[in-house]
C-alpha cells in the first residue's frame, strides 16, 4: 500500500502541472488563433475558439506595412545595442564587486542594491528632465545609453554571486603569470560564468524587447517607434471596430523572437540560477 502513494503523488503532480501549463498557455493560444481569424469572427458577440475559415490575410498585409517593418528594425537595432552595452557593463561592475578589494566596496554594493527599492515610476519625471536638457528626446539615446552604466542592480547581483564563487587562486595564478585585471576578467572569469551570463542576457533581452514605457515617452516620432509602441498604436487606431486579426498578428510576430531566445536559453537560465546560489 505504501508503494502506491508515491505513484499517486506523482500523478497528481503531473495533472496539476499539465493544468497549469494549459492555463498559462491560453493567452498564447488565443493570440495565435485570433491572428488567423476573419475580422467578423474576432468581433463577433460569441466566443469562437478556433477559426472556421483560417486565413493568413493579416500576416500578408502586415508584412506589406512599412511602419511595421520599420518598427521591427528599430526594435532589433535598439535592443542589440542596448543589450551588448548593458551586458558588458554589468559584467565589469560584477567583476569589480566580486574579484577586487577596494575601500568602501560593501557600502557601494549596498547602495546599489538599495536602488532596487525605488519604484521606476518615481524616476520618470527627473529622467525626462535630464534627457531633455541633454537634447536626447526624440532619439534612441535615452533607451540605449543608460544601460551602458550597468543598468539593473538585480542583474549585477546575480552575476556578482556567480563570479564570487570562482576560486581566488585562479586570479593569483594569473597575476603570477603577468596578467592584469582586464586579462583575468576576459580570459579567466568570463568563460567560467557563461551560464549566468546567458541568463542575464536573456532577462535583459526580454526586458528591452518588451519595453513600452520608455520608448513611448522618449521616441515621440513614428519613424522611431518600436514594436510594443507600434502594437499599442494599432489598438487605438479605430475604437469602433478593432482590427483584432492585425493586432494579434503583430503581437505574434513580436513574441516569436522571445520564444526562440527562451527555447535556446532555458538550459542556461536553470544552470545560471543554480550556480548563482539562488535555487529554492
Amino acid at each position: 500500500m505504501r508503494d502506491i502513494f508515491p505513484i499517486i503523488k506523482r500523478i497528481v503532480l503531473y495533472v496539476f502541472l499539465t493544468g497549469a501549463t494549459i492555463v498559462m498557455s491560453f493567452p498564447l493560444f488565443w493570440m495565435i488563433s485570433s491572428s488567423v481569424k476573419t475580422l467578423e469572427e474576432t468581433n463577433s458577440a460569441g466566443i469562437i475558439w478556433l477559426p472556421r475559415n483560417p486565413t493568413l490575410e493579416a500576416y500578408t498585409s502586415i508584412f506589406q506595412n512599412a511602419n511595421f517593418l520599420r518598427s521591427y528594425f528599430n526594435t532589433v537595432f535598439y535592443t542589440s545595442l542596448a543589450l551588448v552595452g548593458t551586458l558588458l557593463s554589468i559584467a565589469v561592475v560584477a567583476y569589480a564587486f566580486s574579484r577586487i578589494d577596494w575601500p568602501g566596496r560593501n557600502l557601494v554594493f549596498f547602495l546599489m542594491l538599495s536602488t532596487m527599492m525605488i519604484p521606476p515610476q518615481a524616476l520618470i519625471v527627473p529622467q525626462y528632465v535630464f534627457f531633455n536638457k541633454l537634447d536626447w528626446i526624440g532619439t534612441f539615446n535615452p533607451i540605449i545609453i543608460p544601460g551602458y552604466f550597468a543598468g539593473g542592480a538585480a542583474m549585477v547581483f546575480l552575476l556578482r554571486q556567480s563570479m564570487a564563487q570562482i576560486p581566488k587562486e585562479l586570479d593569483e595564478s594569473a597575476f603570477v603569470d603577468g596578467a592584469n585585471h582586464i586579462q583575468i576578467f576576459w580570459e579567466v572569469v568570463m568563460p567560467l560564468v557563461k551560464a549566468p551570463l546567458a541568463t542575464v542576457a536573456t532577462f535583459l533581452f526580454v526586458g528591452l524587447w518588451n519595453n513600452l514605457l520608455a520608448p513611448l515617452i522618449y521616441l515621440q516620432t513614428v519613424d522611431l517607434y518600436t514594436l510594443p509602441v507600434y502594437v499599442s498604436t494599432l489598438y487605438n487606431i479605430n475604437l469602433t471596430v478593432q482590427q483584432w486579426p492585425t493586432i494579434m498578428t503583430a503581437a505574434v510576430l513580436t513574441t516569436v523572437p522571445l520564444m526562440v531566445v527562451f527555447f535556446f536559453a532555458q538550459r542556461f537560465i536553470l544552470d545560471g540560477v543554480i550556480v548563482s546560489g539562488l535555487k529554492g
